[in-house]
Order: C-alpha cells, then structure tokens, then sequence
C-alpha cells in the first residue's frame, strides 16, 4: 500500500499479561497489494535487529538497528509477571512500544519496554509469546498464559543436596508448596523435587537449556502450551523417580490471594457509613505507600479453599460516627464478627445482611474497629452526598444486588 490514508482500527484483543493487543481493520481496501511480514525465530544473542515505530521526536516511521544482547526472563511492566524476553541495543524511546522487530526481513519480536536511566536497552516480547497469543485468538476467546500451581526453590545447597539424596548429576527443584486447585494437588505433593519438562532437565537454579548453551527459568517450556493441553513434569518423591501429566487449566489470577494489575476495568468498591472498603489489588498496592510493606506481602500469597481475596479498609471519611478511626487506611481485614469470609463479594453480603448490634473488623495482629450499623446507616446519604459520591457501590455490585 503506497499512500497516506489513515484507516480506522478496533481492538479485537488484549494480552494484558504479555503486553499485546490484536487490531482489527473493517475497510476492504486497507490490505489491497499488502504482503504480510512473515514470523521468524527467536533471536541469536548478538543477531542484528531493526526496530521499526513511531516513536517522540517525528511523525514519520522510524527504524533504529541494533544487535541482541540477552535472552532469558524479564519482568514485564505492564503486567508484573514474568516471561523470556529479548533485551536489544536499538534504541528504543517512548511511544515505540508495539513496533515490530526484524532480521533477515522477518519479525522476532515486538517492542514493549526499555530502562530509561540506562543507555540504549530496550526489551522485545520474542515471537514465540506473540504466536501463542494470536493461537490463543484463534477461537475468539482470549484464556491467557497457564501457571501450574507450584512454588519451587532452587537446590543448590550442598546440605539441602545431600538430605534430600542427591548425587552430583541429578539437578532440580524443591517443590515447596502447591494449589488447592485440583489439577495438581491430587499429583504432586509438597517435597517432591521437579526434576525436568517435558523431557527438559531443570537445573538446581530452576533453569533449563531452552537453546545450546543458553538458559532461562524453567517456565518457559510451560508458556509454550496453550490453556488445556498438558505438559510431562518427572519428579523424584522418597528417592524414587515418578512421571505425572498436569493440564494446564489455570492462570496467576486464579492463584493468588491478590490478582495481577488490572487494566480496562472499573475498581470494585462499597462505602457503609464513613467507611470505604474495596479488594485488594496490585494497582492499589502500587498506587499508595501505606502498609505497602506488608500488603506486598499479602501479593505473594496463594489463595487456599476458604480464603480467595484480601478485603481491605480503603479509606476512613470524616463524619462523627467515624471519630477515632483516620488513622486507618490500606487495612487489610482478616475476620469479620470473629469469622473469616472467603472473599469480597462474601464480606460485602455479610456485611448488609448483618443482624448483631455491631460489626466488629479485626486484623491478623488483633487490631479492632467496631462500627455501629444504625450510626452507619443513618450517615450513609450525609456521606455520600458531602463527598459528592454517585453510587454506594461498585456497578458488579450493585448488578449483583438486582
């Protein structure tokens, strides 16, 4: 296509976790005469790329070279987790995320990040992630990148080695802690050692050889598969070398007691009285520097049966039933009347259903704040109207409550 017109895009999908977007174009003409660029590999460590965007500094396309300096895991920004990514010397400026990155005339990766304190490093998802998302689509529903379930740590002390019998060539993980998900609980037990996957020897620093020569975290013989299928994980339990197969059904946010960064959804919320209470997540987490220490904490928590989501005490309002009580903000709830709630959406109906004179919220250190129900719902439109706030409750809420 050789002409100026601009066309009109939508999105069809977004990988939130990998930092990728779908865009879909209606009008016929726009791929008329247009030859698709075709998928490459995953890039040698010293290949030479072209990074191509429309980064600050002009309005026309821009095309930066450079060559590959690393490959291996990386956090990545936008969503917290991480998976392989490819680091690059091509300059890489603000507004050139999204580009794509090419060798020999073919893409290996797609722009997405860069260190701004640093000189001239900038990351790539690799093509293997952007070729899983598009095969994901492919049915029209969007299911995400798999997590097993485990909690791991590396072997590499010559104590731990030798109580757990290890001789110099049997390499792998501790398995320190599994999901109440059934997918795996029902396999795996806590002190196993994963040894491989799918045929794919785990180092003792949870590494695997995922090309000659070149390592990365373990993981990413998993981020190859596609929600449903099933990997071959070889653990050794009692001395004894075991093959089991796990499918692979569920992702972080199915996992952990505070779900990954949300983007493209409204915060769910409701106000009783003066009083504020919301999920825990890691936008909020981000966002203030309260408790933050510990909250982070609560982040790196897996979900058991009884217990899926952090409930906490946003914000205190000023009113007269709330005297005393400012200095609490970012308060993680732990039990309500005495007993725990499995999540939000549970501590939100206990809490407007509730019948005893009090409502009595205290922490995991014994820390207390009693609320009066009548005072709270005496002071409920006094508060919402002095604080100019439309809804006591978030819309899932208040769907959820028709």
């Amino acid at each position: 296509m050789d002409n100026a017109k601009r066309y009109v895009a939508s999105v069809y999908a977004v990988s939130h976790q990998v930092d990728l977007a779908l865009l879909k174009v209606e009008e016929a003409p726009f791929m008329e005469g247009v030859k698709p660029l075709a998928f490459g590999s995953v890039p040698q460590m010293e290949e030479k790329i072209v990074v191509y965007g429309y980064p600050m500094g002009g309005s026309t396309l821009s095309a930066t070279s450079g060559v590959v300096s690393r490959v291996e895991h990386h956090t990545y920004a936008h969503s917290g987790e991480s998976f392989l990514a490819v680091q690059v010397d091509a300059a890489v400026n603000p507004r050139n995320s999204g580009g794509p990155a090419l060798s020999q005339g073919k893409i290996v990766g797609v722009v997405m990040q860069s260190i701004s304190t640093s000189q001239n490093i900038g990351y790539l998802v690799p093509v293997d992630l952007v070729k899983h998302f598009i095969k994901d689509m492919q049915d029209g529903h969007y299911d995400g990148m798999a997590d097993i379930g485990l909690s791991t740590q590396k072997l590499e002390n010559p104590a731990m080695r030798r109580y757990y019998g290890f001789d110099e060539n049997t390499t792998g993980k501790l398995i320190n802690k599994v999901t109440y998900h059934p997918s795996l609980r029902s396999k795996i037990q806590e002190g196993d050692i994963l040894t491989a996957v799918n045929g794919h020897t785990i180092q003792n620093d949870g590494t695997v050889e995922f090309r000659q020569e070149e390592y990365t975290y373990f993981h990413y013989i998993i981020d190859k598969y596609q929600m449903g299928e099933s990997v071959r994980l070889d653990i050794i339990r009692d001395t004894k070398p075991l093959q089991i197969q796990a499918t692979l059904r569920y992702t972080p946010d199915d996992m952990y007691l505070v779900k990954t960064t949300r983007y493209d959804t409204m915060p769910s919320y409701f106000v009783y009285g003066s009083y504020i209470f919301s999920p825990l997540t890691r936008n909020l987490i981000r966002s203030s520097k309260k408790n933050r220490l510990a909250l982070s904490h609560l982040a790196s928590q897996w979900q058991e049966e009884d217990k899926e989501e952090v409930v906490v005490l946003l914000k205190v309002l000023a009113s007269d039933m709330s005297r005393g009580d400012h200095n609490f903000g970012m308060w993680a709830i732990d039990t309500l009347n005495g007993k725990s709630f499995k999540n939000f959406r549970e501590f939100y109906e206990r809490v407007h259903n509730n019948t005893e004179p009090y409502l009595l919220l205290e922490d995991t250190q014994g820390i207390k704040l009693i609320i009066d129900p009548k005072e709270a719902k005496a002071e409920q439109k006094k508060v919402l109207k002095k604080y100019n706030i439309e809804f006591p409750t978030s819309i899932e809420l208040r769907k959820g409550s028709n």
